[in-house]
């Protein structure tokens, strides 16, 4: 094999995905992938090519893309990512969304936000630069997962705090808004073999109704609650009832909303206290 553009993208197409194999090269030559249909014959000096062999072979052996690249764009942003933490979703990004509406039509103030369960901050130092906030707080029981988001609050020269604790367990603040994208797979569901082999068990399993960390943090709400105060969950898509009922056993007089996601699944859980 020779070491032009055109060259590595044939090897890596007979390998895996055609697109896959497009953005790992494009990604290690700092291009768009479009702009490698533009340069066929630039030629790759011999380290990036092996690199790009070697990340072609990860790929082949079942690592998620994400994990090779090294990192994932987030609702406008890259972040770094490795196996210590959770690859974003897609819902993930519209829980950020509804919340950042929700944030700017109830509150003309800067807010108090914690983020429980941060993983890589994806969330956290999202919303830290789209609404005003005067502290953002983000939450991991998890040493390995609170190093990955430091890595991206310095790359993206964010502000946020970043706080080891059992969900609510070291925090004795009360916040505007409290959002959580804990872990709610059951002990009993079956996932998909890639998501199984690669990523980390602590931020995908809670028990075996996949309800336990929903548990733990609603049990808490009162005791972190401001008196106007938003919180956003995302959800299992059958876990809409379950928690309701969480909530009602925990808090009273608020507004509960779910929302569904772009493919039509109940996705997201909107608690509304003191705000209408």
């Amino acid at each position: 094999m020779n070491n032009t553009i055109e060259d590595l993208l044939i090897y890596g197409k007979s390998h895996c995905h055609k697109d896959h194999a497009k953005i790992l090269l494009a990604e290690l030559l700092h291009k768009n992938p479009l702009e490698l249909l533009n340069c066929l014959n630039e030629k790759v000096d011999n380290e990036k090519k092996e690199l790009y062999i070697k990340e072609i072979k990860a790929l082949e052996e079942g690592k998620p893309l994400q994990y090779v690249i090294g990192n994932v764009n987030f609702y406008g942003n890259k972040f770094y990512i490795d196996e210590r933490v959770l690859i974003p979703r897609f819902e993930t990004e519209e829980l950020v969304e509804n919340t950042i509406q929700y944030i700017n039509q109830y509150f003309k103030e800067p807010v108090d936000i914690i983020d429980l369960g941060c993983g890589s901050g994806v969330i956290g130092i999202s919303l830290e630069k789209k609404v005003s906030t005067r502290t953002v707080d983000l939450i991991d029981i998890s040493k390995d997962a609170l190093a990955v988001a430091n890595i991206n609050k310095e790359q993206l020269q964010s502000n946020v705090n970043l706080i080891e604790s059992d969900f609510f367990q070291n925090i004795d603040k009360k916040y505007d808004v409290i959002i959580s994208n804990p872990p709610y797979i059951s002990t009993k569901e079956e996932i998909e073999e890639i998501v199984k082999k690669n990523e980390p068990e602590l931020a995908l399993y809670a028990g075996e109704q996949g309800l336990d960390c929903y548990e733990k943090i609603i049990k808490e709400l009162n005791n972190h609650m401001k008196y106007r105060c938003l919180i956003a969950f995302e959800i299992g898509m059958n876990q809409k009832n379950d928690i309701i009922d969480l909530i009602n056993k925990s808090l009273e007089n608020v507004k509960i909303i779910v929302k569904k996601d772009l493919s039509d699944r109940e996705r997201m859980l909107f608690i509304l206290k003191n705000l209408e």
